[in-house]
């Protein structure tokens, strides 16, 4: 194959993908670091190492959901729909993200019924939930609370948290379309794009499934809802 040969786009994703890796390796370094230095250094230095491992996470997240949204426009994405234990895909997704709330004092609840079941795909959902629990990480006081269920004939998925809430000029844009960078914010809007994305792509007896935010829900703050048909 000539150089010339070479998509770029192939290119730049492989490369995400050797970031990805080597950035797994420092996350699994820093939590083992995060452990041993337990009880041994202050609670602001702890603060400051759970800090560093949550940015390190969340720029996991990103390349995971670039390489996501790469192979979903090349059309190469395994897509698997197939029926899951709600309840267990949350608790997994909040268990994955306790050590680092738990170091900012951020208590997280679960509520589902244990029988509740739908159909999805299980990898790029939990990415939209991992996404949206990053988000209250930032801006809740000290409680965040994910919550399903079935409403309408629809599965409605909602992270809630008890900080301010978003923007009134964040609500009124339509958090589905893609809206470029803000170099004042620092945002990509990456996260709402790639959530938005997955939820278009569940679509069921002529339904599809939507992304919207609000504010309110059981603590008054901001509110991340992914729907399913």
């Amino acid at each position: 194959m000539n150089q010339e040969d070479i998509d770029f786009s192939d290119f730049i994703a492989s490369s995400i993908h050797d970031m990805k890796n080597s950035l797994n390796i420092q996350i699994g370094f820093l939590e083992e670091l995060m452990g041993e230095c337990r009880n041994k250094v202050d609670g602001s230095m702890l603060g400051q190492l759970g800090h560093t491992i949550y940015e390190a996470n969340r720029m996991n997240v990103n390349l995971i959901q670039i390489l996501s949204l790469y192979k979903l426009g090349k059309s190469i994405y395994p897509m698997d729909i197939a029926e899951q234990s709600v309840k267990e895909v949350l608790d997994e997704v909040v268990l994955q993200n306790q050590s680092i709330m738990g170091f900012k004092g951020i208590t997280v609840s679960v509520a589902c019924d244990e029988d509740c079941y739908w159909y999805f795909d299980r990898d790029l959902v939990t990415g939209v939930l991992v996404n949206a629990l990053n988000n209250a990480y930032n801006y809740t006081t000290d409680k965040i609370r994910v919550v399903a269920q079935v409403r309408d004939g629809m599965l409605e998925m909602r992270v809630e948290d008890n900080g301010r809430g978003y923007p009134k000029s964040l609500l009124q844009e339509n958090v589905a379309s893609n809206k470029g960078v803000s170099f004042s914010s620092g945002s990509t809007g990456l996260g709402f794009y790639f959530s938005s994305r997955v939820a278009g792509m569940h679509k069921n007896g002529g339904k599809q499934g939507a992304l919207s935010i609000e504010n309110g829900g059981a603590y008054g703050g901001g509110c991340f809802v992914l729907t399913l048909p």
